[in-house]
């Protein structure tokens, strides 16, 4: 490299002089920094303003919610909103009231308002890959909430949190197979269903009648949907008791527990004692099913936990933070006995 000359050193000092003034020196002045790579990571200059000035923009959550239809959902929403807002997530929430329709609606406009994530209740497991290939295309990543769907390309979504639905079924079956084993001769059962098409009545089906297949002697003998509403619960069992009396049902299979607790009032009605001239046997584990169990007139309850609400918000974050998540995340779940319900009905949140 040349000498400096006379002429040249006055605009180099000049020049020092300014770098020095932009740059600073105080601990508040904003610099540009160069953050260290991680090995095979391109390093990239980064802007640090001061922290006073930093802005933290909340995660925005779109969240398509199936419906109101009972305790246990009205548990698992307040779940969410409450596990949102501890969390500083922006929630937006959007109620299908049982409509697929309404659910693509509102999942398009999750994509125009252009939300961090979605996440989904489905109503019923079918009909889904072209809304969520339209979500895709957006590059919004989905979560599956409560109820799965039926895709052939599982990318579609980055997880399903959610109960196993199929081992409650067989947790119901077991108990029946167990409760009745000195009951002589053929058992018939009445299963009440929930929403035609949706995860759980499918699933909870299954499981139950896989369980019963090489056990002959155990029949279902009447089905019905019943929306897994306390009202529809009642319509249904009255249904069922108005049939011959050497037709009813020595047992109740009810895919949830409002609907249980809707037959019980058609049981009662019908001159019988729910629990013991019909064994009863739900899903879900609300307050109101255990205090049944309490008074002996629903004999077991599988668990199935709405409140889903701090694992969607982990998941939300996590994903956030480009992290792994698993494909399957199921919740911590039980089975309620009428000698368990005493004990257990203080720790229902729902």
């Amino acid at each position: 490299m040349g000498k400096l000359t006379k002429g040249m050193l006055t605009p180099v000092l000049l020049l020092i002089l300014l770098l020095t003034g932009c740059m600073g020196s105080g601990s508040g002045s904003e610099q540009a920094t160069i953050e260290p790579a991680s090995p095979g990571e391109t390093q990239q200059l980064s802007w640090n303003p001061p922290l006073d000035d930093a802005p933290t923009e909340p995660i925005v959550l779109g969240f398509s919610q199936l419906g109101s239809e009972s305790n246990w959902r009205n548990a698992n929403t307040t779940s969410i909103v409450e596990a949102a807002k501890e969390s500083g997530i922006t929630l937006i929430m959007e109620n299908a009231e049982q409509s697929q329709e309404k659910q693509f609606e509102a999942i398009r406009s999750f994509i125009r308002k252009k939300v961090d994530v979605i996440a989904i209740a489905p109503v019923v497991q079918h009909g889904w890959e072209p809304i969520l290939q339209e979500v895709k295309k957006s590059g919004i990543p989905v979560i599956v909430l409560d109820r799965s769907v039926n895709v052939k390309d599982s990318s579609l979504y980055v997880t399903f949190i959610g109960s196993d639905l199929y081992e409650e079924g067989v947790l119901a079956a077991k108990y029946m197979i167990d409760k009745m084993r000195h009951q002589p001769g053929e058992i018939n059962i009445a299963e009440l269903e929930g929403t035609k098409g949706s995860t759980p009545s499918i699933d909870r089906d299954r499981g139950f009648r896989d369980t019963i297949k090489e056990l002959p002697r155990f029949q279902i003998t009447h089905v019905l949907p019943a929306d897994f509403t306390e009202e529809q619960g009642r319509i249904a069992m009255s249904r069922f008791l108005e049939k011959p009396r050497e037709e009813w049902p020595q047992v109740l299979y009810s895919h949830n527990d409002d609907m249980a607790i809707g037959a019980i009032d058609a049981i009662e009605l019908a001159g019988l004692k729910p629990g013991h001239d019909i064994i009863i046997i739900s899903v879900d584990g609300t307050r109101r099913a255990i205090e049944s169990m309490i008074e002996g007139k629903i004999n077991a309850v599988v668990e199935c936990n709405p409140l889903l609400g701090p694992l969607l918000v982990q998941a939300t974050k996590e994903i956030m933070a480009g992290r792994t998540l698993p494909k399957r995340m199921v919740p911590p779940e039980d089975i309620f006995t009428q000698e368990t319900a005493a004990l257990e009905v203080q720790n229902r949140k729902y």
